[in-house]
């Protein structure tokens, strides 16, 4: 197992809480994201929590539940400078329609890059790389532009090696 730290986007959480790792289906997802959490291996930042927190659900309450290093600050003067970066190569990227860019603006992906830039995490989104796509900006074609690594769910549960048993 290397020591990588993954980065979790918004998506990550709610596809997960959504369809194929609900709380009450398969609440050793949630804990193995808490234990690595715990061991700096796991995290988020504060804009996805605030995301999260908009759903008011289920989801949210684990999230408030959860340590404290689960999600951290996105403020730190390195990563507003990042993220000032990864902003002016979006406005001025003829591929993408203004609304796609306003919306990139007002969502956490970019911070999301913008940290990951900063400290050398994976990102770990469902979004990849779409060279043709105008009327969203996906996170992939962020962290591709940037060289940022970008895994999966299932790639970083494979690589933190977590396993989920069936109990009768």
């Amino acid at each position: 197992m290397t020591g990588d730290t993954f980065l979790l986007d918004a998506n990550i959480f709610i596809e997960a809480h959504r369809r194929y790792y609900g709380l009450d289906l398969c609440p050793g997802f949630w804990e193995s994201l808490r234990h690595f959490a715990r061991r700096a291996r796991v995290l988020s930042i504060d804009r996805v929590y605030r995301e999260l927190e908009d759903g008011g659900d289920a989801l949210w309450q684990w999230a408030k539940d959860s340590p404290r290093g689960l999600f951290v600050s996105s403020a730190a003067p390195g990563i507003v400078a990042a993220y000032s970066e990864i902003m002016a190569w979006v406005d001025g990227h003829p591929q993408f329609f203004p609304e796609a860019k306003s919306k990139f603006a007002s969502e956490a992906d970019g911070w999301v890059a913008a940290y990951a830039r900063v400290h050398g995490t994976i990102v770990v989104t469902h979004e990849r790389h779409d060279p043709n796509v105008k009327k969203r900006v996906p996170l992939g074609n962020v962290c591709h532009e940037f060289g940022l690594p970008i895994k999966d769910t299932f790639e970083m549960l494979r690589e933190l090696q977590v396993r989920f048993g069936w109990e009768r």
